[in-house]
């Protein structure tokens, strides 16, 4: 898996950072930063519930080969 971020639409909320702070970083008064872009399996699950949780939507995640993919089912 790899993460994308739209830094047009994020905001710097940080909740990604509270869902996944092994993968990304958010600094007062600053957008997203993306500490881990390909993760491993064990940071799925924090990572799609950062993905899930984005008040802007701006992340996804595209598997290898794919595009993009916003959000989780």
């Amino acid at each position: 898996m790899r993460i994308v971020v739209d830094l047009d639409l994020c905001q710097g909320h940080g909740v990604c950072q509270d869902e996944a702070p092994a993968v990304f970083t958010v600094p007062k008064r600053g957008l997203v930063e993306i500490v881990d872009a390909t993760p491993g399996d064990a940071e799925r699950a924090a990572v799609e519930a950062a993905i899930r949780y984005c008040p802007t939507q701006a992340l996804s995640i595209a598997e290898e080969g794919e595009s993009a993919v916003k959000g989780t089912d």
